[in-house]
């Protein structure tokens, strides 16, 4: 079962490439950062259940705005900049509004092992391919990637905040936050990092890398 109705994917798809473009590309967001401002958005929630006053009844560059202003109401929205050339973010929102209407899941759940840079660069190989192909290699991807998840058990077993661990690792807490979301693979991070995660969170380094 899909997440909402077909009639309502292709204005879907369009809007949030539109969003993406805008958000990276005229406004100047970095993707990590504005996709972050998605997620975590009421209106990513309208968006996945396909409230068709979101999914038809704004533009791309309107939902950009909207989520723009409520970061900050005192934002300076500049003009969109539109292109014939379609950019990486375009394609980006235009297949992940697809993946998400198709396997009927959270935003936050497609990303939540494998960063949105990461599907990103996927642009190259994929955006002149079905689809479909797309969906099958994230698929791929999901599988066979860490769970970033688990930072975030082995944190809330430990009792500890994000800002607690933070500063008993002298890591910053917003780096903390994208291992747990996925945005950064910790499986990259240096071996300082883990070392002092293990001795907070009273794990080896293996179950953080696991």
């Amino acid at each position: 079962m899909h997440a909402y109705d077909r009639t309502l994917l292709s204005k879907a798809r369009t809007s949030l490439a539109w969003m993406f473009d805008y958000g990276v590309n005229s406004y100047g967001m970095k993707l990590e950062d504005f996709y972050h401002l998605f997620v975590t958005s009421e209106l990513s929630r309208l968006f996945e259940c396909g409230d068709s006053s979101v999914v038809a009844g704004m533009s791309g560059v309107e939902l950009a705005f909207q989520l723009i202003l409520e970061q900050d109401a005192e934002a300076i929205l500049v003009e969109p900049e539109y292109s014939i050339n379609r950019s990486p973010e375009y394609w980006l929102g235009w297949a992940i509004a697809y993946y998400q209407w198709y396997k009927n899941i959270a935003f936050d759940q497609i990303t939540d092992k494998v960063s949105v840079c990461d599907i990103r660069l996927m642009y190259d190989k994929y955006h002149e391919m079905d689809i479909m192909q797309f969906v099958d290699a994230l698929d791929d991807m999901r599988k066979d990637s860490h769970d970033p998840a688990m930072l975030k058990r082995l944190r809330m077993y430990a009792g500890l905040s994000q800002r607690q661990l933070a500063e008993r690792t002298m890591i910053p807490v917003r780096t903390i936050q994208q291992y747990e979301q996925g945005q950064k693979d910790i499986q990259k991070a240096s071996a300082e990092y883990i070392m002092r995660l293990a001795k907070e969170l009273y794990c080896s380094p293996e179950d953080l890398l696991r």
